[in-house]
């Protein structure tokens, strides 16, 4: 793969690989768009196949956390890093330190937190060789665990699209459709039976079906046949691009709210849920809560400042909505060019200078 093609294709700024021999530690970090502020993303640990599908999803999500940041208002820019391996066999305390420097060698640029296959021990384990790591342990003065504030992001999103759709944010008697019970996932599926949504749950790891049917008492059906249950909302909080060309005429859901980034394997994709009527919320709008609950860490962490933004996501994804509506676009579309404006209206002040030392 041509990297220096890859990387001007969307207009990131930086990649950076990293390896240690000792640990075996293979990674790689990509920062789209410091415009905004330091770049901050998750580290995903993933048995990748190759290491071009590890850049390739760096650079994707990457992305679109640079659309997430922009989008909730953060003075924050876009990166994600990936690290290659099995998390359930290859994970050290020297991998995670290791990791750590290579952090601490961007200086500020890049800020690391957890994502699919980290947790927050292994940020603990980070934050020992640099200050630039996030969603530390209570005990280090962190905000621990953000999957539980993801998901109140989630069921903020959900309220809205059910205002959109059937003029009542009340999801009582609603159905639901969840792809993934995982950490997320699984405090969404809490969230929804609390409400009283009635909830079907499928995941490609049979103990965290089982888990989630002995805990929640809900329904759960086999991982290809999920598209197909009849349901108000489809929440995909897997990994991305389950929603494309073969899955899509397979749904019977009216609107799809999840946590999974880059849910939508094309641009193209978008209108294909248009087509049929399906309302889309994007994911990088509605799954912002846990992005906002670690950015309140760098101001000295606050659960009820943190939370009372996350709150807001229901009036993210309803501006977005209607949006759309008034345009005549694709929700997708909207955010992206919400995005897309404040990115640039207020990245461009970085040319007034507040110092000789002002590098943001």
């Amino acid at each position: 793969m041509p990297v220096f093609e890859e990387v001007a294709r969307e207009g990131h700024e930086q990649i950076l690989y990293g390896y240690d021999k000792v640990s075996g530690l293979k990674t790689i970090i990509a920062i789209h768009s410091t415009a905004l502020g330091p770049a901050l993303g998750g580290t995903r640990f993933f048995p990748y196949e190759t290491e071009e599908d590890a850049l390739e999803d760096v650079l994707r999500l990457s992305l679109g956390m640079s659309y997430k940041a922009a989008a909730a208002g953060l003075d924050l820019g876009g990166g994600k890093a990936v690290i290659i391996g099995d998390p359930l066999t290859d994970k050290s305390e020297r991998l995670f330190r290791a990791y750590g420097r290579i952090v601490d060698s961007l200086q500020g640029r890049y800020i690391t937190a957890e994502d699919v296959g980290t947790t927050t021990h292994d940020m603990d384990m980070v934050r020992r060789e640099t200050r630039w790591a996030l969603g530390n342990s209570v005990a280090l003065g962190g905000s621990g665990d953000p999957s539980p504030v993801t998901a109140r992001g989630l069921q903020a999103a959900a309220r809205a699209v059910a205002t959109k759709l059937w003029d009542d944010t009340d999801l009582a008697g609603r159905t639901f459709a969840v792809q993934g019970v995982g950490k997320v996932g699984s405090a969404f599926v809490s969230l929804l039976v609390e409400a009283r949504a009635k909830v079907f749950i499928t995941d490609a790891y049979q103990p965290a079906i089982e888990r989630a049917v002995a805990t929640y008492d809900v329904t759960a059906v086999d991982p290809e046949a999920i598209y197909e249950v009849e349901c108000d909302i489809f929440s995909p909080c897997a990994l991305g691009a389950s929603l494309n060309e073969n899955t899509i005429p397979l749904l019977a859901c009216k609107a799809i709210v999840g946590s999974a980034n880059n849910q939508l394997a094309t641009e193209k994709d978008a209108e294909r849920l248009a087509d049929r009527g399906i309302t889309y919320a994007p994911d990088f709008v509605v799954n912002a809560g846990g992005l906002i609950n670690v950015y309140d860490e760098l101001q000295g962490y606050s659960r009820t400042r943190a939370l009372h933004r996350v709150d807001a996501i229901y009036d993210a994804t309803l501006q977005i909505l209607d949006t759309a509506e008034e345009l005549s676009i694709n929700p997708n579309e909207a955010a992206v060019e919400v995005a897309k404006k404040r990115i640039h209206e207020i990245g461009d002040l970085r040319r007034f200078r507040r110092s000789g030392d002002d590098r943001n």
